[in-house]
């Protein structure tokens, strides 16, 4: 898959990465759109590290489509709609994502309007 990854004269690049392998508790979200916050260019400004378990990759917020759950998921299924907060992985195809960092996209908004939720609504 494809992903936004940062080369060492800190350009964002359009990479190849692996495709994210989920587990027990996690879902897989295809994404459709990705938000842009001042952790994500402290990140790019080598910053702000993605936390343990990450992708070295950029996006802390997403909005998607679930492709696949992971075993000990209950609460989302294949096909919902989504926004997540992540801790990295947002600027990228898909991301695996902790069943426990998902929202349902509250009706009305959009897929681009939803991405920009997840860090703003646990802010608040």
């Amino acid at each position: 898959m494809k992903a936004m990854l940062v080369n060492e004269k800190r350009d964002l690049v359009w990479s190849e990465v692996p495709d994210p392998q989920i587990k027990e508790d996690e879902v897989l979200v295809k994404i459709y759109a990705a938000a842009l916050n001042r952790a994500d260019l402290l990140q790019r400004a080598g910053q702000y590290p993605p936390p343990p378990g990450w992708p070295d990759r950029f996006g802390l917020e997403a909005a998607g489509v679930i492709k696949a759950v992971g075993k000990d998921v209950t609460e989302w299924t294949v096909g919902q709609e989504v926004c997540a907060l992540l801790g990295s992985g947002g600027y990228a195809e898909y991301v695996a994502v902790p069943d426990k960092m998902l929202l349902p996209i509250p009706k009305g908004l959009s897929m681009q309007e939803a991405a920009a939720l997840p860090e703003v609504f646990g802010a608040a």
